[in-house]
């Protein structure tokens, strides 16, 4: 049975993992919340979150901490460029970057990753 493409799965993900601290999980949930709304609203085909449960040693966070993971889906990289341009453009964006941060970001680690496998 042949599979029909998949928007979600297919084309290009950008994945971000960041540990924050377990007080704030409320306050981030509200902010990555809104950054998936804009996200959408300029073009991602799909944003989620994760919270991170059963992790392997090389992925433990520090105590009181919870490593979060994102996904945005896109259909290529160069669409990702676009959108997230936009998105990076966005007022409501730049107030979230302006405000207290709610996590050590330079703990972030994130990268773009095409889709070669998709069974």
């Amino acid at each position: 049975m042949a599979r029909s493409a998949d928007t979600t799965t297919d084309g290009y993900v950008d994945i971000y993992l960041l540990p924050i601290p377990a007080r704030n999980v409320t306050a981030y949930q509200q902010q990555a919340t809104l950054f998936g709304k804009v996200a959408r609203e300029y073009g991602a085909l799909r944003y989620r979150e994760f919270r991170g449960d059963d992790l392997d040693d090389s992925l433990q966070v520090g105590e009181g901490d919870l490593l979060t993971a994102a996904v945005v889906d896109f259909r290529s990289r160069e669409h990702r460029d676009e959108v997230m341009a936009k998105v990076m453009g966005d007022e409501r964006v730049a107030q979230l970057v302006d405000d207290d941060p709610l996590a050590d970001m330079n703990l972030m680690r994130y990268g773009g990753f095409e889709t070669f496998v998709n069974a």
